[in-house]
């Protein structure tokens, strides 16, 4: 077996809901976490408020035979998984689709973006 011991970028696999899908390249994802403004007065700095802001998970798929567009855009309440090859695992819970996906005729792509309440890095 190699050795992968220094390997951090590279191979990707993506599932929903414990289907594979084709990813083509240009994934990304933001963990689940808080948004911070400084509250500033006229005489110093104040503190800072916080609220929470949604993780998100970004792919390019492939539009492979038997893959429904409509069904990518109807997804709601599903759990995204994405096994990176620096041996993290992005898990993205009760996530939706955001923007209605398209796809490319020209190579067969789909740009498709999850936003939720939960993406967490293993």
């Amino acid at each position: 077996m190699a050795d992968t011991t220094n390997r951090l970028a590279g191979t990707c696999y993506l599932t929903v809901d414990g289907v594979d899908y084709l990813l083509v390249g240009d994934f990304s994802y933001k963990v689940s976490g808080v948004s911070r403004e400084t509250l500033t007065g006229q005489d110093r700095i104040h503190g800072y408020s916080e609220k929470p802001v949604q993780g998100a998970i970004t792919a390019t798929i492939r539009d492979s035979n038997g893959l429904s567009v409509a069904d990518i855009n109807a997804m709601t309440n599903v759990t995204v998984v994405a096994e990176l090859a620096n041996g993290k695992t992005i898990i993205g819970a009760n996530m939706w689709t955001t923007e209605q996906p398209e796809s490319k005729t020209t190579d067969a792509t789909i740009e498709v973006k999850w936003e939720g309440p939960s993406v967490t890095e293993n």
